[in-house]
């Protein structure tokens, strides 16, 4: 493929990479993980003296794989020819198994390369992309199942409080105890907040059914990965026994728009849940966007807020946007020009170009892993 610049936008001059491991403020869990520590891999992406920044998390042998494999590719292209670059990562790396790490570094770089473009035009990316509305919704994410009693109240009150007028905690850990879990959130958050759970898959298709009813009685609408997604049946089943009123949703580990094809043709959610940092970028994200406007399914965008923001502005069928606790915190210490929510609304700050970050480099290098 010729990779000389066209004429319509300078070459890509280079690809960097690097990875960043912050603990995280509290052992967390969730009904099928552990963890105590999360990565960000950064992509900076080069061209007219212009630098665009993308990022996922990821484990830190991304880096490698976007230094060694994708940038090869990359470097020389037009940067304004962002559907051949993020094509030629896609062919790259067939021989590598594409779905999850080789996914989650072609979603950083393509990230990059959409911020690269909207800083050479000078335009915030929502613009470029191609604005439908001024600000997305947002929902408080944590709750999480390494939590006490106290810790999960205040947690969720506190978002509450803040405006924010949907919250979401983590189930799956202990079954039996998860209903009693839920009434304490209920309690904290007043009779009016939307409550969510994410049980991550943990349950089997009988436990989520009963567990379904059971949170039903503390006014839960949101059902979250209630079995395995790879469960396309039991995903069915649950969305088709499940209360009235009370959504099914999954699609966080989408690799790409084949996955929420399945997902969305099995009729197993509600809502689809995509992610820019896992399913092929800010590309994927909109490719995901337009299978859900086909299907008349709403869109969620999951975790990562300063990198969602941009994408959902300029996307029809998203709903909401998922305020994660860690994810908040990691970008508002790595990058400035993070917006905080106004009465649970994200809008973004239209003076900036790209998406509005600017890397914090001497903050984040403590963090440096690789």
């Amino acid at each position: 493929m010729d990779r000389e610049p066209t004429g319509k936008g300078p070459p890509i001059e280079r690809i960097d990479a690097s990875a960043y491991t912050v603990p995280t403020d509290a052992p967390e869990s969730d009904g099928t993980f552990r963890w105590e520590a999360t990565t960000l891999v950064l992509v900076q992406a080069t061209a007219g003296g212009v630098t665009g920044i993308g990022y996922t998390y990821a484990h830190a042998a991304a880096v490698p794989v976007i230094l060694g494999t994708l940038a090869p590719v990359v470097v020389g292209r037009d940067a304004f020819a962002i559907p051949a670059a993020w094509l030629a990562m896609l062919r790259q790396v067939r021989n590598l198994g594409r779905p999850g790490l080789a996914s989650e570094a072609i979603s950083a770089v393509d990230v990059a390369l959409w911020d690269l473009k909207a800083r050479l035009l000078g335009l915030p990316l929502c613009d470029l992309l191609g604005r439908v509305r001024d600000g997305v919704p947002v929902y408080g994410s944590g709750g999480f199942t390494s939590y006490d009693d106290d810790r999960l109240a205040a947690q969720l009150g506190a978002w509450v409080e803040a405006g924010i007028e949907r919250v979401k905690m983590k189930v799956g850990r202990d079954p039996e105890a998860d209903a009693a879990r839920v009434r304490i959130a209920r309690e904290a958050i007043g009779p009016d907040a939307g409550l969510f759970v994410d049980a991550n898959g943990a349950y089997d298709r009988k436990q989520a059914i009963a567990l379904a009813h059971a949170f039903a009685a503390e006014g839960v609408t949101w059902f979250e990965e209630p079995v395995s997604s790879d469960d396309l049946d039991g995903l069915r089943l649950v969305r088709s026994l499940a209360p009235p009123g009370m959504e099914i949703a999954a699609g966080e580990y989408g690799y790409d728009v084949l996955a929420f094809r399945r997902l969305l043709e099995a009729g197993a959610v509600d809502v689809l849940q995509a992610d820019a940092t896992r399913c092929l970028g800010i590309s994927g994200f909109m490719q995901a966007a337009a299978l859900c406007w086909a299907h008349h399914t709403p869109l969620s965008a999951h975790t990562a807020p300063a990198l969602h923001l941009h994408p959902c502005l300029a996307t029809i069928q998203v709903r909401h946007l998922e305020y994660f606790h860690d994810h908040v915190r990691i970008e508002s210490m790595f990058f400035d020009g993070v917006v905080e929510p106004r009465r649970g609304v994200l809008y973004p700050d239209t003076s900036r170009p790209g998406l509005g970050l600017e890397f914090k480099r001497v903050d984040a290098e403590r963090y440096r892993v690789r």
